[in-house]
């Protein structure tokens, strides 16, 4: 019996074996074949994609041209061009002006800070606590021409805040206490917009005349940032950290080829003779940061104290600076040829057709974006070559992001990577996602200013967030079983995105620009017989921006 069955066991195999290589040749063909159908159709898909994006730009420029050269008499804040002959500037923008009015004497200021901190390091080899007290005196020199004797008003709230940090930390009662005095401060500045020195008595008023050029409650926005973050970074000090280091060893190029990037520096903790009051307020008063940012935690500044950041080599930073020039000369041709914020800011757009009205809008937001990048780059410029390296603020494009949780992380990146770690993860996360955003987008807005629209702006982005977060835990769970589904869940995403993109537009137009008065005038202008194909229109832009936003992540994906 056994020798009967074995041969005809064997004779089975030898008849199935090649029957299920043939069915597996099959299916491999097949799918071979399916792909190079999917392969073919997102080719012609990217080809009318592009199409599409450039004659929409070309609309968008032709009537942007047409609407600055009809109106122009009709609007304020231009000035005489340097860069086209002929040409008015737009300069109606106050942030804007300001700091494109300074940029000389701010170059020279920080080129001078450099070369003397530079020789000073080389010469006496300096670490930690010898390049803190350098930085500091070039730091208090410069706001002291920034902000006269209010300076006295920065040291006096950093000082008390140093103290509770020292006594409190590590106590239960030491979040409380931060956030309490830190708020505290935060809101009174702009209440009581940055105080008299008379209320101290007669024999001070003398000094409310040297208040300086700058009013110093305007900075402190970051410098309470820095505050928080100094008492935090020393209240974790040898605690369990909830980072996976090994996880992002194995992840982070950077840190593979043998160096420190800035998550490892932000999240490895310091000594504590790292925490001494010099280095502190250093941190605080640090000149190419102190302005405007962008925002870095303790920990990682006064790492690079001790030793100035390599990750950066002196061509990438030669690049980075070029990089801003460029990025100079763009927003310089961008107001001599398009006035969008004066037209915004003026009202003069309340008065034109939909279509114009939204060529306005988004024209406002992409210069927002561009005034933005130049100016973060700038200050994260001159303290690369400091050898202090912050985050990128706007390390994307403000037109290839279609959700708003990716907007957030390239919309002032290092903000977003402060909130992260000092009030998202200690509000709970992830596991209270819906509840967290909402606190932290009203304190964004406090952060920002005390203003309606700015609340509005808040409230808004966390209602349109609410839905995001629904369907992105609910696409996690789903799975496409076949090419038609991958394609539904494909297009549906796309949809999903040209909505975002409109919500992120209306939020940030009211949070920015028109104020919540306005809401009313934005939706009346789109919902009526003349708006509403407009609305469609833009929504199938924007769909059709999501769907190349798509193809240029699957590029990413795929380059080495």
């Amino acid at each position: 019996m056994q020798i009967a069955t074995a041969p005809s066991t064997h004779r089975t195999a030898d008849n199935v074996t090649p029957h299920l290589k043939k069915m597996g040749t099959s299916a491999m063909n097949k799918g071979n074949l399916s792909g190079s159908k999917s392969g073919q159709w997102k080719q012609k898909e990217l080809f009318f994609l592009v199409a599409y994006a450039f004659v929409f730009y070309v609309i968008i420029i032709a009537r942007s041209l047409q609407l600055s050269r009809d109106h122009y008499t009709q609007l304020h804040g231009l000035r005489p061009g340097w860069l086209i002959p002929n040409h008015l500037n737009d300069t109606s923008d106050a942030q804007w002006r300001n700091f494109r009015g300074n940029i000389p004497i701010l170059t020279l200021v920080f080129g001078i800070f450099t070369l003397l901190a530079s020789l000073m390091r080389a010469f006496f080899n300096l670490k930690v606590e010898g390049m803190s007290i350098v930085w500091l005196l070039f730091s208090l020199a410069y706001l002291s021409y920034l902000h006269g004797a209010c300076i006295m008003f920065i040291l006096s709230i950093a000082t008390v805040n140093y103290l509770l940090v020292k006594i409190f930390a590590r106590k239960k009662c030491f979040p409380l206490i931060i956030w309490s005095y830190n708020i505290f401060f935060l809101l009174c500045n702009r209440i009581y917009e940055g105080y008299s020195f008379s209320i101290f008595g007669e024999q001070w008023t003398i000094l409310d005349n040297y208040r300086g050029s700058f009013r110093w409650h305007i900075c402190f926005n970051f410098v309470v940032l820095r505050m928080i973050s100094f008492g935090f970074d020393y209240h974790w000090t040898n605690q369990d950290s909830h980072f996976d280091h090994e996880k992002h060893y194995q992840r982070c190029h950077i840190c593979k080829s043998g160096k420190s990037c800035y998550q490892i520096l932000q999240e490895r903790s310091l000594q504590n003779d790292k925490f001494r009051y010099t280095t502190y307020l250093c941190y605080l008063v640090y000149a190419p940061l102190y302005i405007a940012g962008p925002v870095l935690s303790y920990n990682a500044f006064a790492s690079q104290l001790d030793v100035p950041q390599n990750t950066n080599s002196v061509r990438d930073v030669l690049r980075y600076g070029f990089r801003w020039v460029l990025s100079l000369l763009l927003v310089e041709l961008m107001t001599h040829v398009f006035y969008y914020n004066t037209f915004a800011i003026s009202g003069l757009w309340k008065q034109l057709s939909p279509l114009d009205v939204f060529i306005i809008g988004y024209g406002v937001l992409n210069f927002m974006w561009l005034k933005f990048l130049l100016i973060w780059r700038f200050f994260r410029f001159w303290s690369l070559i400091n050898g202090i390296e912050a985050p990128e603020n706007m390390p994307k494009c403000i037109n290839n992001c279609h959700n708003l949780e990716g907007f957030w992380k390239n919309w002032h990146a290092s903000f977003n990577k402060w909130l992260v770690r000092y009030m998202y993860i200690p509000l709970g996360g992830s596991q209270k996602k819906l509840l967290n955003v909402w606190v932290i987008f009203t304190f964004v807005a406090i952060w920002h200013d005390l203003e309606w629209k700015l609340l509005s702006w808040a409230w808004l982005t966390c209602i349109f967030f609410i839905p995001e977060l629904v369907v992105k835990s609910t696409s996690k769970a789903f799975k496409a079983k076949s090419a038609f589904g991958e394609f539904i869940f494909r297009e549906l995403s796309a949809v999903a995105g040209a909505v975002t993109i409109t919500c992120l537009m209306v939020a940030n137009l009211v949070g920015f620009v028109i104020g919540p008065r306005g809401i009313n005038w934005l939706l009346s202008s789109f919902i009526n017989k003349e708006g509403l194909p407009v609305l469609g229109g833009l929504l199938m832009t924007f769909y059709v921006g999501t769907k190349l936003m798509f193809h240029i992540d699957e590029a990413k994906q795929m380059s080495p």
